[in-house]
């Protein structure tokens, strides 16, 4: 079985985006992040933080993205809540221009 990169980060994608899962992808790259065990240990100088950096950044991404999304259709839907028209309701009176 080969995984590839690509998979992985569409897996992560997916994993985040799910509402039920959300919390726990966040809170499980947290604690990697953390975590002294991971694939690559922090013992090596560049080599050990290059899989906590690429986590979070990819971690940093789709949070970002998921807060710009929301962002837009809070947006779209208060617009659509708001009518374009507003309609005044008024109580006139009528002047009269009789000169007395």
């Amino acid at each position: 079985m080969k995984i590839s990169l690509s998979s992985l980060y569409e897996w992560y994608r997916n994993a985040i985006r799910h509402p039920q899962y959300r919390w726990l992808v966040i809170l499980g790259t947290l604690v990697y992040f953390i975590s002294p065990l991971d694939i690559s240990p922090d013992i090596f100088p560049i080599a050990g933080q290059i899989d906590d950096v690429v986590l979070l950044t990819l971690l940093v991404t789709e949070i970002y993205q998921m807060m710009v999304e929301k962002l837009k259709t809070s947006k779209l839907e208060k617009d659509t809540a708001q009518p374009n028209n507003v309609t005044v309701d008024v109580e006139a009176e009528t002047v009269s221009t009789d000169k007395v």
